[in-house]
């Protein structure tokens, strides 16, 4: 090509840049970051790089900076300073990360400190530092907010048997909560954080697929009863709440047996023909399985409710059954089986919270960091959410809105696939028969 062809595809190249950047954009905002934003930063983050580190702390001397000028100690700032050294950034589909090898005798929380001043350097919307090794420190920066809006689609779908994209995270992937990996979930929010709409999303998802989806709402089924008809089994009180989950328990102790005369350790090891089916079993605000007014019986109430939950939590995994957990306020103030429930829940989503409790119980033991951070979600930032993940344990997130019509007609269609478990609709039948008796 000669230098004249290269000139005018140069000048072609710029114009459609020009021209055809916001139509980019609005279809395809990954491309039009990786064409049109990320060079730019990738440039401003290596020309300030020896800056902002050296202004920042982050640069080491080789030489002590302690000197004796006969039986005087002097000391003082070195004037000579070795910059770490950083990779070439790295492009995100909304950013970009470059790995940071620290010198001996640094650590990670120089760099921690530093996050907003890289902000501002690099003009991102954040920066997040995180060290994935010893002796490495691997800076992530977004571009802009994914989350801000919460239906922009991140070109994943759910593949996989037990998974389920239920939003977008601050990365710009998708959101995938997969039961097969983690399976037992914790979710918190306020009324109006968006709690109820993770769960709708996440039922949508799961409905397609070959699952039981069985529900516990005491709030008289009011969010869990649009999707009735695809539901296995529906419990709107906790006395109905026992008859579920004791026969749940049933269930298991029969999938147990099937396992070990099978010789197998789960039930995925077993013949696809002799599988039982996955069973994911939602429950609406905890509290109102805990909660009680001081009587016997319904403290015995509790105490079975939490029994039940307890044994599904710490053995149902490998049988194939799986829990999720909401609540508005969970805490140790609603009696010690909350506390032994959380330590089996090993996924956490905490939406804004009106307590520093319910944060802590959701996200204390993963970082303390997550805790302060799901704190300062504000109410306009319905959906978004801090979730367990892979990069240093915790990321924001924002669930993907399903209206009421959109579940009930999710419902309608997949009706037909709520496979029938005989003992939780045997349990519920024989609960209503007594109480028509009574």
């Amino acid at each position: 090509m000669d230098r004249l062809s290269l000139l005018v595809f140069a000048l072609a190249v710029l114009f459609w840049l020009l021209v055809g950047s916001d139509r980019l954009r609005a279809k395809r905002p990954d491309w039009h970051w990786y064409v049109t934003g990320y060079p730019r930063t990738a440039l401003r983050v290596l020309l300030t790089w020896r800056k902002v580190a050296h202004l920042n702390d982050l640069t080491v001397s080789h030489k002590p900076n302690r000197r004796l000028l006969g039986v005087l100690a002097v000391k003082g700032d070195p004037l000579r300073t070795h910059t770490p050294r950083c990779s070439f950034p790295h492009p995100t589909p909304n950013g970009l990360s470059l790995r940071v090898r620290l010198y001996a005798g640094q650590t990670p929380a120089p760099f921690l400190a530093a996050a907003d001043a890289l902000v501002h350097a690099w003009k991102v919307h954040a920066v997040r530092v995180v060290s994935p090794e010893r002796g490495i420190v691997l800076i992530t920066a977004t571009a802009s907010d994914p989350l801000a809006s919460p239906n922009r689609t991140t070109g994943e779908v759910s593949g996989s048997l037990l998974s389920a994209v239920v939003g977008a995270l601050e990365t710009g992937h998708a959101w995938l909560m997969d039961f097969r990996r983690v399976p037992h979930w914790l979710i918190v929010g306020a009324t109006q954080s968006g709690k109820s709409t993770l769960i709708a999303r996440l039922i949508s998802e799961l409905a397609p697929q070959p699952v039981a989806l069985v529900g516990v709402d005491c709030k008289g089924g009011m969010e869990l009863g649009l999707f009735q008809r695809r539901l296995s089994a529906l419990a709107t009180c906790r006395t109905e709440a026992i008859a579920l989950l004791g026969a749940l328990v049933v269930d298991m102790q029969d999938r147990m047996r099937l396992c070990r005369m099978a010789g197998a350790r789960s039930i995925w090891d077993l013949p696809e023909k002799e599988r039982p089916v996955p069973v994911v079993v939602v429950v609406d605000e905890l509290a109102e399985l805990y909660l009680t007014n001081g009587s016997r019986e319904q403290r015995a109430e509790a105490e079975q409710c939490s029994t039940y939950l307890l044994r599904l939590a710490q053995l149902g995994a490998a049988l194939g059954m799986h829990l999720v957990v909401a609540g508005q306020r969970v805490g140790s103030g609603l009696g010690p089986g909350v506390t032994a429930l959380r330590a089996q829940l090993g996924g956490r989503i905490c939406h804004r919270v009106n307590d520093p409790g319910t944060a802590e119980m959701a996200l204390g033991d993963l970082n303390k960091d997550a805790v302060t951070v799901a704190q300062s979600i504000s109410e306009a930032e319905q959906g978004v959410a801090v979730t367990t993940g892979e990069l240093g344990g915790w990321m924001r997130g924002r669930s993907h809105m399903t209206t009421p019509s959109e579940a009930q007609a999710t419902a309608s269609e997949y009706a037909g696939m709520a496979p029938r478990l005989g003992g939780v609709v045997r349990a519920l039948e024989d609960l209503e028969g007594g109480d028509a008796h009574e």
